[in-house]
């Protein structure tokens, strides 16, 4: 009677396996093809006019081959009433052999004091694909009304 059992616990198990593995191979396809995300960090946060400031975005997930995110157009808002776009020259689109940029990094520089909301935008063409954000507070330096 006890090798019966073990059978049945044997076949239990083969069965659970061969659910199992199914979908863990169906999620691991899913989120390859889920869009990446974006993240934005300005360094440093709080600063003293004029300041500069280093932004870095990055494109986290998603396929390495990811068509929508491949070769996007770059625009930054800074909050002070001025952008900046940057459009690469990319090599045609091919699948599994294209990568995505995944780090994005630039400097700006905000002369007067003041709360800025520095957004990114990943276009392609009209479209945003993806957006990001990020606050800087730049106080009153030497020269302004406050500043020491």
């Amino acid at each position: 009677m006890q090798l019966h059992t073990g059978v049945a616990q044997v076949a239990i198990l083969a069965f659970s396996a061969l659910l199992v593995i199914p979908n863990a191979l169906q999620a691991r396809a899913q989120g390859a093809k889920k869009n990446p995300s974006l993240s934005l960090k300005a360094t440093p946060a709080v600063s003293f006019a004029p300041a500069r400031i280093v932004v870095v975005a990055e494109v986290k997930g998603g396929a390495e081959d990811n068509e929508e995110f491949y070769c996007p157009t770059v625009e930054w808002e800074w909050g002070d009433f001025t952008t900046s776009t940057a459009e690469a020259d990319c090599d045609p689109y091919e699948s599994g052999k294209s990568q995505i940029k995944r780090r994005y990094t630039v400097e700006h520089q905000f002369k007067n004091p003041g709360s800025f909301r520095i957004r990114l935008l990943l276009k392609k063409g009209n479209k945003a694909i993806a957006t990001a954000n990020a606050l800087v507070q730049v106080r009153p330096g030497l020269g302004y009304p406050g500043g020491h």
